[in-house]
């Protein structure tokens, strides 16, 4: 697969999800995948920003709008929740990207 910024890990897990496709569903799923998942180091720099009173950009960026308000006007739980999200940064974006390869497989074996 050619998507670039993807680990070992990542790639292992599309590997055993995508192992039931053909090759035009399978196309399908790389280019619908690439265009939605998220990198981690970009997640560590939404992340970083909290520090400089941008809280919760990290989670408004992995779909979790309602923690993303809550950091914004907490200020990341003072810095605590920023601190815990910088530890988790790659579970979260792992997790993130989980679920999306899901969707993705779900629209192509549907036929969109």
């Amino acid at each position: 697969m050619g998507i670039p910024g993807i680990s070992p890990e990542e790639l292992m897990y599309l590997q055993h999800a995508t192992a039931s496709l053909n090759e035009d569903q399978l196309k399908n799923f790389v280019f619908l995948y690439t265009g939605k998942r998220k990198n981690t180091q970009d997640i560590l720099l939404f992340t970083l920003l909290g520090f400089l009173g941008f809280a919760g950009i990290q989670r408004f960026v992995l779909n979790q709008v309602a923690m993303g308000i809550i950091y914004f006007l907490t200020v990341g739980f003072c810095w605590i929740g920023t601190i815990v999200d910088l530890i988790n940064h790659k579970s979260m974006t792992d997790e993130y990207n989980q679920r999306i390869t899901r969707e993705c497989l779900q629209m192509v074996m549907g036929g969109f």
